[in-house]
């Protein structure tokens, strides 16, 4: 009697608290619901919160009834999130998972029920027990499984062996070409035996991004001539490596100073032995390169307090007769330079003998920045050859004495590309320095912001301009290197340039009249209630191609690892304003998606010139966004989002707002939108198709509120880095948010490989053979991915047994 007596009690204990919890969560439910049909969003989740409720105090007065209605709840909720989602395996998880689970207790304490009414059996609840079981077991299983957002369509790029005459001998620019290919003509690895990849060698730099708390991130894209690898660090340090060891050969300890926003994306390097000898590398009417007491052959870099330095490729010593010991001031002519507010973030470019850097503007400060000037020096002496100013663009030379470059115009802060057959360089353009408030532009801002840019390599002259944003009010900066392709239409090739933009849009423009080679539709925009904002009433979409991530957002797409922080985005969503892809930001809070973090970004497009492809790398991270007006502006700061890579409010100095920016993150710190977050897609360039989309990234070093989950669930993270696409039918990436470098295959997005770093990268993979060992090899540096706290100043290569 007595045990049986405490059996009950237990039951009853078992049943009241289940019930208990699930009324509670049916009436959180339920309140979330009230809020987001006040904002007229679904039904659903006030009414299956009640449902929830009701049942929960059933089962806790112990009737049978509690049960039943919970499986209407369930089988009803199972109907609405394929209403609401579709068969589509993420969005539907994150609807159907924890209830589902929820019901499994349900039905395993049915019995229970039964009995505390006097009946008996119920055991069939049992087999709808074992039901749920089994799907929940199914569903946790697909977490670890891809699901691509477009199924592959089997015309990926195919394989074809490298002819020798035509094998790669070096990787001598940032983009391995002039033109930014990122591509590889080498099959050494390949698919059929990447998976045997091993470290071959790890050198360490000695400086370990972030080690001094001010921002640094490691993004590097190293260069290799001959048996030497080129790496430069966070603070701009020079080091050659043995290309076959990875033991140093000499290290320039630059050690620039600056107080945010160190990294150094890359270098260049140039060989006057060369240049002197073949005059196709002096184009049009260029001064061949005179031999220097040293230094024939030369890396260059532009550094993060604003020099260009040229150091000997073979000692590492500062090139005499190159500027000032090896070094120009890239900061003369700009007037008012703040430590941060100019520095240089990509890689100089080589054009001809002719060196050319851009510069990065910070974002948001103030009305009143250095000028985002771009310059051509004589590789050689260091001598200003030209200056395109975008705020006086005729004039190449340098401003006179008490005199600047105009401040505050576009920038290019990106790499840029060169096409040796033209002499032409293609620039990749900014906005002017308030990104989001447009009240005080001009005609010339208008002009360039926002754009590519076409020049003349030897003079600075405009070839063309083609803009990507009018009025651009996003921070949409052309954030990558243009890419140079022949371009298939109309039966023969076009040369052109295509380049990816922050908005997930992908341009092809004729490589000689920047006109596009692709559809592109001005479509009309709203408006927002700036005063005096002179709003562009169209924008441009490039339809002809596939656009990446971009896709118009409805309140369907919110999504949650769980009903509950789903819900909670879908408040949030129905709480702002969002009109698509261009809604112009306001004194309401405003959606923009993708943000200004892309979409895509500086990693750049790689190609396969081989068989006609670009692959295409982004991260689909929406940001909300307020103008605040500048009486209410005492919690900004002195320009976080602007000086660093963090977000919050930021001043806008001399205009009437502040603004306060923020990633649309989940209470779990998840993008509020429905997975993937990060994907890699294969686009065929002779049809504009996607041939292949795959998510890339797992959750292992990351997760909910910043918790590492140690998992490899690949729901597709934002990626940060850009990819190496190779003849071996390969395509390598690092930029994830796991610490992995992977390989897929080319040609159906699959992934055959992948080795586990020490830290994150953000950086590219690049490879090269050995003139030495003729042996292939894949380098990749790894510092640390931007989530983590985990840093390094690792280099390391891969190569086969």
């Amino acid at each position: 009697m007595k045990q049986s007596q405490r059996l009950s009690g237990i039951s009853t204990f078992i049943l009241v608290g289940l019930g208990v919890i699930i009324a509670l969560l049916g009436l959180a439910l339920a309140a979330g619901g009230v809020k987001l049909v006040s904002l007229g969003g679904s039904w659903y989740f006030l009414v299956g919160g009640l449902a929830m409720a009701i049942s929960g105090l059933l089962i806790a007065r112990r009737k049978p009834a509690g049960a039943w209605l919970f499986a209407a709840f369930l089988l009803g909720t199972a109907i609405w999130a394929v209403i609401d989602a579709g068969l589509v395996f993420w969005p539907v998880f994150s609807r159907l998972f924890m209830f589902s689970a929820v019901g499994l207790v349900v039905a395993l304490v049915y019995p229970l029920l039964k009995r505390a009414n006097g009946g008996v059996a119920g055991r069939g609840a049992y087999g709808v027990a074992a039901v749920l079981a089994v799907g929940l077991a199914v569903a946790a299983g697909n977490m670890f499984v891809a699901h691509p957002t477009v199924a592959p369509t089997g015309t990926g790029p195919g394989l074809t062996p490298v002819e020798p005459e035509k094998a790669q001998k070096d990787w001598a620019h940032y983009g391995n070409t002039e033109g930014g290919s990122r591509f590889a003509a080498l099959d050494q690895i390949n698919r059929t035996n990447v998976d045997k990849l091993k470290v071959a060698w790890t050198y360490h730099t000695g400086d370990i991004a972030e080690s001094d708390g001010n921002g640094a991130e490691d993004q590097l894209t190293p260069l290799q001539i001959g048996n030497k690898v080129f790496i430069c660090t966070p603070h701009n340090n020079l080091i050659a490596l043995d290309a076959d060891t990875g033991k140093e050969l000499w290290k320039n300890a630059i050690n620039a100073k600056s107080k945010v926003w160190q990294r150094c994306r890359g270098m260049a390097y140039f060989d006057a032995s060369a240049a002197v000898a073949s005059p196709a590398s002096s184009p049009v009417s260029e001064t061949p390169a005179a031999p220097a007491a040293n230094c024939t052959r030369r890396v260059l870099t532009n550094t993060i307090d604003a020099r260009l330095i040229a150091v000997d490729a073979d000692t590492g010593e500062f090139c005499q007769g190159f500027g000032n010991n090896g070094q120009v001031d890239l900061k003369a002519g700009l007037g008012d330079v703040p430590d941060s507010y100019y520095q240089l973030s990509s890689a100089p470019l080589m054009a001809g003998t002719t060196v050319v850097v851009g510069g990065r503007v910070a974002d948001n400060v103030q009305t009143d920045m250095p000028g985002g000037v771009i310059r051509g020096f004589d590789v050689m002496t260091g001598a200003m050859r030209w200056a395109f100013d975008p705020g006086n663009p005729q004039d190449k030379n340098a401003p006179a004495d008490g005199s600047t470059y105009v401040r505050s115009t576009p920038n290019s802060w990106a790499p840029m590309s060169y096409d040796p057959a033209t002499n032409m360089i293609f620039l990749p353009m900014g906005s002017s320095s308030t990104d989001i408030y447009g009240v005080e532009r001009n005609k010339l801002d208008h002009t360039y912001g926002a754009s590519i840019l076409a020049l003349d390599a030897n003079s600075g002259e405009e070839k063309w301009v083609y803009q990507t944003v009018h009025n651009d009010l996003w921070d949409f900066d052309l954030p990558m290197q243009p890419s140079l392709i022949d371009f298939p239409k109309d039966g023969k090739t076009v040369p052109a340039v295509v380049i990816g933009t922050k908005a997930g849009q992908i341009y092809v423009l004729d490589r000689a009249t920047g006109k596009p080679l692709t559809d592109v539709q001005e479509v009309p925009v709203k408006a927002s209630n700036i005063p005096n904002e002179p709003y562009s009433p169209t924008q441009p979409k490039s339809v002809g191609m596939p656009q990446i991530g971009a896709q118009h957002l409805t309140e369907s797409d919110m999504w949650g690892a769980t009903p509950y922080d789903q819900l909670l985005c879908r408040i949030d969503f129905k709480s702002m304003r969002y009109d698509g892809l261009y809604t112009a930001p306001g004194t309401d809070k405003s959606l923009s998606f993708p943000g200004s973090l892309g979409g895509m970004n500086w990693g750049s497009i790689s190609t396969d010139p081989v068989h006609g492809f670009i692959f295409v790398n982004d991260m689909r991270l929406g940001l909300w966004i307020q103008m605040i007006p500048s009486q209410n502006t005492g919690k900004a700061t002195s320009g976080g989002e602007a000086l660093n890579t963090g977000m919050g409010a930021v001043p806008l100095k001399g205009t009437p707002y502040a603004v306060n920016k923020n990633r649309f993150l989940s209470v779990a710190g998840i993008p509020c939108q429905a997975p993937p977050f990060g994907t890699l897609t294969a686009i065929d360039m002779k049809t504009q198709k996607v041939a292949w989309q795959v998510p890339v990234g797992t959750v292992e070093d990351t997760g909910p509120l910043g918790i590492r989950m140690h998992l490899p669930i690949k729901i597709g993270l934002p990626t940060l880095g850009g990819t190496l696409s190779t003849q071996g039918g390969l395509i390598f990436i690092a930029g994830t948010q796991d610490f992995y470098l992977r390989a897929f295959n080319s040609g159906n997005g699959e992934e055959v490989w992948k080795a586990r770093l020490p830290v994150g990268s953000q950086g590219g993979p690049m490879t090269y053979v050995s003139p030495k060992t003729g042996k292939q090899y894949v380098v990749i540096t790894a510092g640390g991915a931007r989530q983590s706290t985990d840093r390094g100043d690792y280099v390391m290569a891969y190569a086969l047994p």
